[in-house]
């Protein structure tokens, strides 16, 4: 172990499973001796790490058909990281100072297994970028809306991590128009202003529907949804002949403080997906190995270029991970949420 290290590193737990949404008084930042790495691990000093969403379903236990398991009272909180090994076994394949990601988020220091490391080169210009959670929304465009030049495209909860690329993404592969929605004019604003969108329906703002319709008069002929519920139902209203939707999100229910975070029940017309022969498939990344590679390809060439530009709200310090999460839930942030230890 490095003589400069410190003896104590600080994590952010689950201190109370909450009665509807968590917020920050749920959580608590927790002191614990600084650990050494054993046979196949090392010892990474976290940069940043991802607030994401799907926090709210771990927490809720409604795991069914994840990949992750649920969060547990007393659980250190995990999620996308970057960050340098600063310590390694002798077995370890990674050294002092490789920059890698990993999933122990939420923590200054993580023991990872090698294994569960993933080097990082320089095909993104910027650590932070590794971070963007721009491959779902790429992968919807490419794999299952298959976004073609002339298309009109509909992106729901467009000033979220995944909505704030999928529209720049879809303009680059050939959209004519991109359309998003959001809650807050604010946000449309910048949705217009500062990522490139054509048009934005704003939550709250008079009859859902009917403001889909006034912003696509010809019909949308993709989709990507990351919110579900009435949005959904809209946006199949306004679908052309052969539209294809792709559901990368279902924050409508995910952040419902009625729900547990892992349902998000809608009512949508059958029998106009059937005329109008839309396909709708939701998006895993675990179906598409290939995506993260080709995009991250892509994604790097688009930031150097100027073609893309990642937003995302920069969060000084593990103490105020806990409220970033509040705060992501309330909707008060534009892009991903990143916390810089």
């Amino acid at each position: 172990m490095t003589a400069t290290l410190p003896r104590t590193t600080r994590e952010v737990r689950l201190a109370a499973i909450p009665d509807g949404l968590p917020t920050q008084e749920h959580f608590a930042v927790v002191e614990t001796p600084l650990p050494e790495p054993g046979t196949g691990q090392v010892l990474v000093r976290n940069r940043y790490f991802l607030v994401f969403p799907g926090l709210r379903t771990l927490i809720g236990g409604e795991v069914d058909g994840l990949p992750l398991p649920p969060l547990r009272s007393g659980d250190t909180l995990f999620g996308p990281a970057v960050g340098e090994v600063v310590a390694a076994s002798a077995d370890s394949p990674l050294r002092t100072g490789d920059a890698v990601a990993h999933m122990l988020g939420w923590r200054e220091f993580a023991l990872v297994s090698a294994a569960e490391c993933t080097p990082l080169d320089d095909a993104l210009p910027d650590p932070v970028a590794h971070l963007a959670q721009g491959s779902a929304a790429y992968g919807a465009l490419t794999r299952l809306a298959d976004v073609r030049v002339g298309d009109v495209v509909f992106v729901t909860g467009a000033a979220g991590a995944v909505g704030s690329l999928a529209g720049q993404i879809a303009r680059l592969l050939g959209a004519r128009r991109v359309i998003g929605s959001t809650g807050s004019p604010e946000k449309a604003e910048r949705l217009v202003s500062e990522l490139g969108y054509d048009a934005v329906v704003l939550r709250g703002a008079g009859p859902f529907a009917a403001q889909v319709a006034e912003a696509a008069p010809e019909g949308i002929d993709v989709l990507v949804d990351t919110v579900a519920g009435e949005q959904l139902a809209a946006a199949l209203g306004a679908a052309r002949q052969g539209a294809r939707f792709a559901l990368v999100g279902a924050l409508s229910g995910q952040l419902s403080a009625q729900r547990a975070g892992g349902s998000a029940p809608v009512e949508i017309d059958a029998y106009r997906l059937v005329v109008k022969g839309v396909s709708l498939h939701g998006y895993s990344g675990a179906d598409h190995p290939d995506v993260e590679k080709e995009w991250t390809s892509r994604f790097g060439d688009w930031l150097r270029s100027g073609k893309i530009s990642f937003p995302y709200a920069r969060i000084a310090g593990i103490d105020r991970a806990p409220q970033a999460l509040q705060e992501l839930i309330e909707g008060r942030h534009f892009g991903a949420v990143v916390v810089e230890l």
